[in-house]
């Protein structure tokens, strides 16, 4: 099989689909790995170490998309690689198809086959491909948002972790799950005070029994979010439904209690977003205003820590990619429960319920040999 890897196009995404161990694997089980030029360079991998494990270094995108049997992504295809695809090739890469309508139909009407990171599923039910960014976001949601928390970002002036007689920052995370968990576990360590909002009460009881002191639960519902809000210096939106738009949780009238120059970072945008007010932003310009509220909606946050990213993601995409080339999409999809769930859309059909039910299109099941 030839197997594809184009350069990120969307805006300040540096990070890269395979390392060259990936192509060294690639290659030494028979299959020819094509590289466009500069591809890594984001990550700080140049072109000659991928020549040295056995890739083709190729001069564009379009010779990567024309001469692959699977193209191997970070982001989804950006409209200008939309025209790139054929029918039957497939595509593997993060989509989030359910937050944006335009690229659902831009890959169904190209023919090619969409195999999803963000929801294959683990033999647990797990998200493996998903979780290494969702750790690093949850992680980053943080970093960020004492960053912008800052006066000269137009946020309160809080120190996250206060001074002895000062009171620390008051962090309100909503989805204790795998974004959520990374973000309290660096917000405690800066000695905020956090909070933790779920509607899994025996995901909270592990919470509970995993954090520091500084760190509280809460069974997320209405009358706990709104009261939150108004204690809020910064909110993290940190909720998942697998495949699906993510719930609104923070309308926008709520933002009228929260304080003045208190910070929300949405990192459930990708998915749509759980908060009314939220729109992408990218890390080039991450933040807008609303109602005092400073809003930071970056959709791609991992792409700014390339090199950590890009290793993080390719040590759990690689075995999944070495599946589909070696085994091809039916055998290697019967063969694997987790890649069948991955396929979202195939030969011009929604193979994923909820990206079906979000824009009301028919749903076809996908069907392995």
């Amino acid at each position: 099989m030839i197997v594809g890897v184009p350069r990120e196009i969307k805006q300040d995404e540096y990070r890269v689909a395979l390392i060259p161990v990936g192509a060294e694997e690639l290659t030494n089980a028979g299959h020819t790995v094509l590289i466009e030029r500069g591809a890594g360079l984001g990550s700080g991998i140049p072109d000659e170490l991928y020549a040295e494990n056995g890739a083709e270094i190729v001069a564009s995108a379009e010779e990567v998309f024309a001469r692959s049997d699977m193209v191997i992504k970070v982001k989804e295809p950006q409209p200008v690689e939309w025209a790139l695809l054929k029918p039957g090739q497939m595509l593997f890469t993060y989509f989030h198809f359910a937050a944006d309508e335009d690229l659902t139909r831009g890959v169904l009407e190209t023919g090619a086959t969409a195999i999803a990171y963000e929801t294959l599923e683990g033999r647990g039910g797990q998200l493996p491909l998903l979780t290494p960014m969702s750790e690093v976001a949850g992680r980053m949601s943080i970093q960020e948002g004492a960053k912008y928390l800052e006066r000269p970002q137009l946020g309160r002036g809080i120190l996250l972790g206060g001074v002895p007689g000062v009171s620390p920052a008051h962090i309100v995370i909503l989805g204790g799950g795998v974004v959520g968990k990374n973000a309290a576990q660096i917000a405690a360590g800066f000695q905020a005070d956090v909070v933790i909002l779920d509607i899994n009460v025996e995901r909270l009881r592990y919470l509970e029994d995993i954090m520091p002191a500084n760190v509280n639960t809460l069974y997320s519902d209405q009358h706990n979010i709104r009261s939150e809000l108004a204690l809020a210096d910064l909110v993290i939106g940190a909720v998942l439904i697998p495949g699906a738009r993510a719930p609104l949780l923070v309308p926008e009238s709520a933002l009228k209690m929260m304080k003045p120059g208190a910070v929300l970072i949405d990192v459930a945008v990708d998915q749509g977003g759980c908060v009314e007010t939220s729109r992408p932003t990218t890390h080039s310009d991450p933040t807008f205003v609303v109602d005092g509220v400073v809003h930071y909606c970056v959709a791609n946050m991992p792409g700014a820590v390339g090199r950590t990213s890009t290793y993080a993601l390719c040590n759990v995409t690689l075995p999944y990619a070495l599946k589909l080339a070696n085994l091809g999409l039916e055998a290697a999809c019967a063969q694997d429960h987790g890649l069948y769930t991955a396929v979202n859309i195939h030969r011009g059909q929604v193979t994923n319920g909820p990206v079906a039910e979000t824009f009301g299109f028919e749903f076809s099941e996908f069907l392995a040999s």
